[in-house]
């Protein structure tokens, strides 16, 4: 195979203000649907549901599953599963399922539908509620009190879920903010200058004020976005719960981004690519051998540099199958040392405190759930445990922008040569 090797030199910017905050969204083609029973008819309509979810997640609007052929694919849906696994609970059974990224993205090309990748910017939401008189700041720590019932934990659990459902990056301001009330006045009336001034440490994309409030009996919501070239004035949309507004405003923030950043049907190569970037790349030899070894993998198609940053190299791999083997492949050689949550975190800073946030808490990987005739798993709140979480992109302004239109997560390693067992001879 023939390689085409193109060393890119770095250049280095002096930052105004606060880096860009994207994020990969891990997790995005796993979702948790509920089943009356295990049996294979009960399954298949399980899958055929889940499916359903990530279409709307991945293409990034509802609208998706009106397409010519939406309901033939979903009727099939088993044939685009990884794994599965039944949770069982007093409160009913969860069927918990993972899709394979690529197959997905191929299936919804097949019906001309467009594919939103899983690097998402990240969303600062500044939501005020208005309620029985009183007002009241969402924060990262109203959607942990799991037992107070209050306002506050019913709207940040209905944002929570929502932002859930579509795939889409939110994170709420720290619990120290709730106390300005300066600060709400100016979320409410939607006077940007302060908020801004005050999300300076935060990290995000793009921000969003929301003021929610009741209004003929229903509920409303109205924002306006700052940043990424999204300011357009006022945006409302009304509805009869909390749930249901919650929905229908991530709904369309998920729309506005998918707008702009989904890929094409007619654009998606029927060979994926993936970047996968490794640091401690010290020297030409270590380049050298990082590619061959890349380029000997059997999944690997084609690889080629498209960035040098210090000793940190990112590579653009052509690969086949899904991305979860190339994964393994590239397991098998100890020289390559994923990058553990921390180290993402120190070296891309700490995206809205993205372990924190709403929708992004620490979760089980979905690829260790069960496949056909292994044990159950303990039941789990899909609340407190959810299938997906935020991980830094590690990438600078320019960087995230590209990374937006890249449909897989970027893969993370550090180069570590000594770990292999012998000489030079053996590379």
């Amino acid at each position: 195979m023939i390689r085409r090797l193109v060393l890119v030199s770095a250049v280095l910017l002096a930052a105004v203000a606060a880096p860009a905050s994207a994020v990969t969204v891990t997790g995005l083609y796993s979702v948790e649907v509920p089943v009356r029973g295990s049996s294979p008819a009960e399954l298949s309509q399980g899958y055929s549901d889940g499916l359903a979810k990530v279409f709307v997640r991945v293409s990034g609007s509802r609208d998706v599953l009106n397409n010519e052929g939406v309901r033939a694919l979903l009727g099939d849906a088993e044939t685009l599963l990884q794994s599965y696994q039944v949770l069982r609970s007093n409160s009913g059974d969860l069927l918990r399922m993972t899709f394979g990224a690529v197959g997905v993205n191929n299936a919804l090309a097949s019906v001309n539908a467009p594919v939103w990748g899983a690097n998402r910017p990240l969303t600062l939401a500044w939501v005020a509620v208005e309620e029985r008189g009183s007002r009241t700041l969402l924060t990262r720590s109203g959607s942990t009190d799991q037992t107070g019932g209050g306002s506050d934990t019913r709207w940040s659990r209905a944002f929570s879920q929502a932002a859930l459902d579509r795939g889409l990056p939110i994170t709420l301001p720290p619990e120290t903010m709730a106390s300005d009330r300066e600060l709400l006045s100016d979320i409410w009336g939607q006077f940007t200058s302060r908020v801004k001034s005050s999300s300076e440490d935060i990290g995000h994309d793009v921000m969003a004020l929301v003021r929610v409030s009741r209004s003929g009996g229903q509920w409303r919501a109205g924002w306006i976005f700052d940043g990424m070239g999204m300011d357009e004035g006022e945006q409302s949309v009304t509805a009869d719960t909390e749930q249901q507004l919650a929905e229908e405003v991530i709904g369309l923030w998920a729309e506005a981004f998918a707008s702009r950043y989904a890929v094409a049907a007619g654009d998606v190569d029927e060979l994926p690519k993936v970047d996968i970037v490794i640091s401690g790349v010290a020297t030409l030899k270590d380049y050298g051998n990082i590619v061959d070894v890349l380029d000997d993998l059997t999944p690997v198609q084609d690889v080629n540099a498209s960035r040098v940053a210090g000793d940190q190299l990112t590579l653009r791999v052509a690969f086949s199958g899904e991305l979860e083997q190339l994964r393994e492949y590239i397991a098998l050689d100890t020289r390559f040392v994923p990058l553990s949550e921390s180290e993402r975190r120190n070296a891309g800073g700490d995206p809205g405190s993205n372990t924190d946030n709403t929708a992004g808490e620490a979760s089980r990987p979905a690829e260790a759930a069960a496949g056909p005739g292994e044990p159950e798993a303990e039941p789990v709140d899909p609340l407190s445990d959810p299938l997906f979480a935020y991980q830094p992109l590690l990438a600078d302004a320019e960087e995230a922008e590209e990374a937006f239109e890249s449909l897989y997560e970027i893969l993370h390693y550090r180069w570590q040569p000594a770990s292999v067992i012998g000489s030079d001879a053996g590379e």
